[in-house]
């Protein structure tokens, strides 16, 4: 019981922090015309950072040197992770990206398991991810596709970097400093993307929305997530991502789905249940005594 009740908030931490990331992502994508996509990876951390330190606001005495090593890395992971996916947006699809981006929790999640049962999983996932790139990936902007792999490693780097800064750090309080690290790494490159346009307040307080939405609400609920979750689980239960990515590119920016990626989705969905449930099994069975 012990376990289940705490899986289960943590799923739907999981699912809500995708649900905003997409919608975030969609704003964004309308905004690069004016701030390019390294200018809103600058305003997105930047505005983070800032609510978050409001929020948890940090101690900066008692952690050790790895525990500060561990919120470096977390830092500069935020910042390369957002940087390739926005340059990749810029060039592709959100549902393409996130479908490329997502491979790297995926081979995370493989690495990581223990059971075999995980691996069927996996590889169910990772056909739903090929399926919801059908009818495109012949047309894809080489470049645009070389940044998404990028962000899918990075991707994978962040569920480790997150995790050991959840045991290092209490609370909020590593993820607000490694905001605040990945947000000082993205000021040249943003303002140097953005230039006057950071003059404008109606564009500031769109990119504060974005933070909000992408970056402050889903981090948060993630690092608590994984805290409850093992970091296989958390890595497949990602892989609906590309299903809450198509559908907010459908919804916000007009990008029409076919008949192949809502197989896709349906495969991811699936993956995704079936992973849940597999894990629930494997902790019961741990939990209950022999004999």
């Amino acid at each position: 019981m012990t376990t289940r009740s705490g899986t289960t908030p943590a799923i739907v931490l999981v699912v809500v922090g995708l649900a905003c990331q997409e919608v975030g992502a969609s704003l964004a994508v309308l905004l690069f015309p004016y701030l390019g996509p390294l200018g809103m990876v600058m305003l997105r951390l930047v505005f983070s950072a800032v609510i978050l330190l409001l929020i948890a606001r940090p101690k900066l005495r008692g952690h050790t040197a790895a525990g500060w090593r561990a919120v470096v890395l977390f830092g500069a992971v935020l910042f390369a992770m957002n940087s390739l996916f926005y340059l990749a947006l810029e060039r592709l699809p959100l549902g393409v990206t996130v479908t490329i981006e997502v491979l790297g929790p995926l081979v995370l999640s493989i690495v990581a398991s223990r059971r075999a049962s995980a691996w069927l999983w996996a590889l169910l996932a990772f056909a739903g991810v090929l399926a919801l790139g059908g009818g495109g990936w012949e047309n894809l902007d080489v470049l645009g596709v070389l940044f998404a792999l990028g962000a899918a490693a990075s991707w994978a780097f962040y569920i480790l970097a997150a995790a050991r800064v959840g045991r290092e750090f209490p609370k909020l309080d590593g993820l607000a400093l490694a905001m605040v690290a990945g947000a000082v790494l993205s000021l040249p490159l943003g303002i140097l993307d953005a230039g006057e346009s950071l003059l404008r307040l109606d564009l500031l307080a769109l990119g504060a929305a974005v933070a909000v939405l992408s970056s402050t609400v889903p981090y948060a609920l993630e690092l608590i997530a994984l805290r409850r979750l093992p970091a296989a689980v958390f890595a497949i239960l990602m892989a609906i991502s590309p299903a809450t990515a198509a559908l907010a590119g459908f919804l916000l920016l007009g990008q029409h789905l076919t008949w192949i990626e809502l197989v896709g989705i349906a495969l991811v969905i699936a993956a995704s249940i079936g992973a849940v449930r597999a894990s629930g099994r494997a902790a019961r069975e741990t939990a209950e005594p022999l004999g």
